[in-house]
């Protein structure tokens, strides 16, 4: 294993699996994912900086409270219409049809329920409202040289086993 430490500019690559609090599995993914360390991944910043200092093979525990990753729940967002409103390919739970607003703003939401001609959908983040724990094992050795901050890195070819705890999880921010 390396003793490359993740470290600012540092490719890193890692798999997941996100339980909530009670510890019930609600995403997961085994296919290494990449990011570039300190440069504005996108990631949760708190998943992020908990990385800092870690090494091939480590598993680390972050636990996200709402606050910290997908928000609380909006009420806002979720919406009831008549079943007729929506296309047919869309009348089902846990379908995730997407809208778009006047200025052109596109917005998924998932089919959280139907109560006879009533569907519900939710615009939430599925982890809204949600603390979740992700359990990240650190699954490549990193590069010891810096990446260029603008450099997008690909998630490694040698891996072919990707699990969803959710098929439609590929949609999430993580």
């Amino acid at each position: 294993m390396s003793s490359v430490k993740i470290e600012k500019n540092k490719a890193v690559y890692f798999t997941y699996l996100i339980t909530d609090d009670q510890g019930k599995l609600m995403d997961q993914y085994d296919l290494p994912t990449g990011y570039v360390h300190g440069t504005n991944s996108g990631l949760l910043p708190k998943l992020e900086t908990s990385l800092e200092g870690h090494v091939e093979g480590d598993k680390v525990e972050i636990t996200i409270t709402p606050k910290e990753g997908f928000g609380e729940i909006d009420p806002g967002l979720i919406y009831t219409d008549k079943l007729d409103n929506v296309p047919p390919e869309f009348r089902h739970v846990d379908a995730m049809p997407q809208f778009q607003n006047d200025q052109g703003e596109v917005k998924t939401f998932t089919v959280t329920s139907i109560d006879g001609d009533q569907i519900i959908m939710d615009g939430n983040h599925p982890f809204a409202g949600k603390t979740i724990i992700f359990i990240v094992t650190v699954a490549m050795r990193m590069m010891t040289k810096s990446v260029p901050a603008n450099q997008k890195i690909q998630h490694h070819p040698s891996s072919t086993k990707q699990t969803r705890g959710n098929q439609n999880a590929s949609q999430r921010q993580t």
